[in-house]
Parts: structure tokens; C-alpha cells; sequence
């Protein structure tokens, strides 16, 4: 005997289901993760660094200034305004500068 397919209904009130589940579960992470491109510090290294990408485990970090990436556990690192009081670094304002001066000219970086 072959099974019945489930009707319309049933399957629009799964997807919802699934869809509340997904979101539920990214908002539970959410708080722990920063957002790519803040700038962060990284407790363990005392460093400052861009967060670039959230791979696996990890946390990927570049120096604001650019130069090679490297690695953090997500509890070694925390935004940079909580370090540095809200201040920024000069050498960041400085690229922060560059780039809308940059695009303002439609240029390419």
C-alpha cells in the first residue's frame, strides 16, 4: 500500500515550523558571534583585528591595517569599543577615511 501525501496545509505549517526553529536557534547563537568587518580584540593575543569570516569553531581576524589573518575561539574575543571605550584607533579612522573617500570617486579598492 502506497502512503498518502500530506496536503498543502500540512506541509506550509511544516515549513513554518521549520523556518521558527532555524530562526530561534540563530538568535540563541547570535549574541556570541560578531558581525564580519567590526573590529574586535582578541583577549588571548591582546590584538586588535577585523572579524573577516566565522568558520567551524573559529573566529577569522585580520589586522586593521591589513596583513595575514589568523584565528580565535569565539569566547577570546570581544568588540573593540568594550577595550578601548568607544575610541577608535587612528589608523582605523584613517582607512575608514580612505575607503568612503574612495567610493565616493567610484573607485575600486
Amino acid at each position: 500500500m502506497r502512503p498518502s501525501r500530506p496536503d498543502r496545509s500540512t506541509v506550509a505549517a511544516a515549513a513554518q515550523a521549520h523556518e521558527a526553529a532555524v530562526r530561534a536557534a540563530r538568535a540563541e547563537g547570535a549574541p556570541n558571534r560578531l558581525p564580519v568587518g567590526q573590529l574586535a580584540y582578541d583577549t588571548r593575543r591582546e590584538r586588535l583585528g577585523v572579524v573577516m569570516d566565522h568558520i567551524g569553531e573559529y573566529v577569522w581576524l585580520r589586522p586593521p591595517g591589513g596583513g595575514v589573518e589568523w584565528t580565535a575561539r569565539p569566547d577570546e574575543v570581544e568588540p573593540a569599543a568594550s577595550v578601548l571605550g568607544g575610541e577608535l584607533p587612528e589608523e582605523i579612522l584613517k582607512a575608514r577615511v580612505a575607503a568612503a573617500n574612495s567610493r565616493s570617486r567610484q573607485e575600486l579598492l
